[in-house]
């Protein structure tokens, strides 16, 4: 599931990640409503884009955006995974390999979920029984399994807080929140690895504001592909309550220009290409 502004910048090097895997996925794209773009004919991409609503960073509108990609997705019974992406993300791994841990992780949905009781607005405890210890923030970019999937687009009780309380304040960072205490309310914990799927390079030196890092084209590297795959500065990684050698299947931020460089290197670097 990408949710996108408009075009795909790394549209051909997700192409190559999905090429011969017909069948074994399905992609739904929301894009801005005002554009009036499209990938070209004999692309994975083509007419994958779903009716659409105008967002805003920060704000809960992202949070209505994914639960729509979600809905979309849900319709087609075969799906089981449901990965929320952005147009700056790319693969770290082959398709076999993303599958493969995904399938085979007993159920387990990837959520980060930290408890934030400074960023706790008591107003939630009111309206929607979201208790302070219940409060999570975590990383917008998820992959859940069906069931958090169908209990997010079903969610009549706790959705409805987000959107009366946050609705046109970008400080409440919905997205950043909303899934993470969706998760924490309904009592998830043993079915959620609780760590997000998808790198971003936070160090305070190389981030701008309240945004990650944006790789360039120069930076694009074996030597950054393999530190990313390893864990970044994290580490070790667990996966099904066993130490991993695959912390991450994702990263953001690419920018544009990385494109070709990626796509030199996705053979050897990334297994795909």
């Amino acid at each position: 599931m990408f949710l996108v502004r408009g075009d795909l910048p790394l549209r051909p090097l997700w192409e190559k990640f999905f090429e011969g895997h017909e069948g074994l996925y399905s992609i739904y794209v929301h894009a801005s409503p005002s554009y009036a773009g499209s990938p070209p004919r004999g692309s994975v991409f083509h007419g994958r884009t779903i009716p659409s609503q105008r967002t805003a960073w920060g704000g809960v509108t992202l949070v209505e955006a994914a639960r729509r990609l979600l809905a979309n997705a849900l319709l087609d019974l075969g799906n089981e995974r449901f990965a929320l992406l952005s147009e700056s993300c790319i693969p770290l791994y082959s398709f076999p390999t993303v599958r493969a841990v995904l399938t085979g992780s007993r159920g387990a949905s990837f959520v980060e979920s930290i408890a934030t009781p400074t960023r706790y607005r008591p107003l939630f405890a009111a309206r929607s029984n979201v208790s302070v210890e219940r409060w999570r923030k975590g990383s917008q970019w998820f992959e859940v399994d069906r069931a958090l999937a169908a209990a997010a687009v079903a969610d009549g009780t706790y959705f409805p807080a987000f959107r009366e309380n946050c609705a046109g304040e970008r400080f409440c960072v919905a997205d950043e929140h909303y899934m993470p205490t969706l998760a924490s309310v309904l009592g998830w914990g043993r079915r959620n690895a609780n760590r997000t799927l998808t790198f971003a390079d936070w160090d305070p030196k190389r981030r701008t504001g309240s945004h990650p890092r944006t790789h360039g084209a120069e930076e694009v590297t074996e030597e950054l592909i393999g530190r990313i795959r390893r864990g970044g500065t994290r580490g070790n990684c667990t996966f099904n309550d066993r130490a991993s050698g695959v912390c991450f299947l994702f990263a953001r931020k690419f920018a544009p220009d990385t494109l070709e460089p990626l796509l030199r290197l996705a053979p050897k670097a990334m297994g795909f290409g």
